[in-house]
């Protein structure tokens, strides 16, 4: 899994600039967020440690999460973790790639999965000022987003608003895996404050919500656990739109990163044919759920399923529409997408122009 990726020395630049919409930065040591957690909770850290919803999370037990699912070939050679090194980053990626901007997806430190919620709002605040002063201030191509504990709505909401207020932030980091299903009103101020905002959700594949990551329990092999990532995302889809989240809150967008997209288009029409038959059971939908999804989800691109015959995904992308396709890249993680050859299908000039560059732009506000 840790194998160095192509030789850029002897390859081409990238010459479409590129917004890459899931970049996860790194800190060099846990203590780098010292700085930035009040003394009470560096305290607390050091005597209780965390208590996240899943035990054993921080132990990540299969292979292809070892040292942190990264390539072989980004870790900074000055030592650190892969991603933790500003100028390694701009050097490896950013600026062979052609990358105008760069959306931050903070993976760790993370305070929407503890159990103790004062915890994990102290995480949250400390892990997006990091953000801000470590990546965002230093290099004007980087954007971030807001991390949240969801399970705390009020916290959540009042991070939500200070932090709309600081220039670099563009979107709010929730898990796709929470506590309950993502329609459930629990939530809704968190819309609500993002409606306000005029931020999208943001929604990366992970999170610990206290449950087994299939219906039946824990899959038996890594390769169901992988996979688990996109029926994880199909509920997102599913609960969101049925429990009527977006009749309630018409201006809210939701970008589902790294958890595919093929898969859009039978789960529209599967809930449009389920709606018909059962609408007077959810009365306050007023449109077919497909019209739902095309309106409010966009997706990411890495990573892309690839169907045997190329021109397939092409057909899918034109039912989900080519406005809703986001460029990422993952970076710095094994499974990275090159902008060069992340698509098996030929795009023309426009469609290429807005999965790589102008749907992100248009969607985040960046100029």
């Amino acid at each position: 899994m840790n194998a160095p990726v192509i030789d850029r020395a002897a390859t081409q630049r990238q010459t479409l600039s590129v917004v890459d919409c899931d970049i996860h930065p790194a800190m060099r040591s846990p203590r780098e967020l010292d700085e930035f957690l009040p003394a009470r909770w560096r305290e607390h850290l050091k005597v209780f440690g965390e208590h996240q919803r899943q035990g054993m999370a921080n132990g990540l037990m299969h292979p292809r999460m070892s040292l942190g699912a990264a390539r072989a070939d980004a870790f900074p050679p000055g030592g650190g973790f892969a991603g933790s090194d500003l100028d390694f980053m701009r050097a490896q990626h950013l600026d062979p790639n052609g990358v105008e901007y760069g959306v931050l997806m903070a993976m760790r430190p993370n305070g929407c999965d503890e159990r103790n919620l004062e915890l994990g709002a102290a995480l949250c605040r400390a892990a997006n000022d990091w953000q801000i002063e470590m990546w965002v201030k230093k290099e004007p191509r980087l954007r971030a987003a807001i991390s949240i504990t969801p399970e705390d709505a009020d916290a959540a909401v009042a991070e939500i608003e200070r932090c709309a207020a600081i220039p670099g932030f563009v979107q709010i980091s929730i898990p796709p895996r929470t506590a309950e299903p993502q329609g459930r009103k629990r939530y809704w101020p968190i819309y609500a404050a993002a409606e306000r905002a005029g931020m999208p959700i943001g929604m990366h594949v992970g999170g610990l919500g206290g449950h087994p990551s299939t219906g039946p329990g824990w899959p038996t092999y890594y390769m169901q656990e992988h996979h688990a990532n996109m029926p994880g995302m199909q509920d997102v889809i599913i609960s969101m739109v049925i429990e009527g989240v977006f009749e309630r809150f018409p201006r809210l967008k939701v970008v589902l990163v790294e958890g595919g997209f093929t898969y859009v288009p039978a789960l529209g029409w599967r809930l449009d044919k389920i709606w018909q038959k059962m609408r007077a059971e959810v009365p306050h939908l007023k449109r077919p759920p497909s019209e739902y999804i095309r309106e409010h989800f966009y997706f990411t691109t890495q990573p892309i399923e690839e169907p045997t015959t190329p021109r397939h995904l092409g057909e899918i992308i034109d039912w989900i529409g080519w406005d809703r396709i986001l460029f990422s890249t993952d970076y710095p993680h094994w499974d990275f997408d090159d902008p060069r050859f992340a698509f098996k299908i030929r795009l023309n000039e426009e469609q290429k122009a807005m999965i790589f560059r102008d749907n992100a732009k248009s969607l985040y506000g960046l100029q």
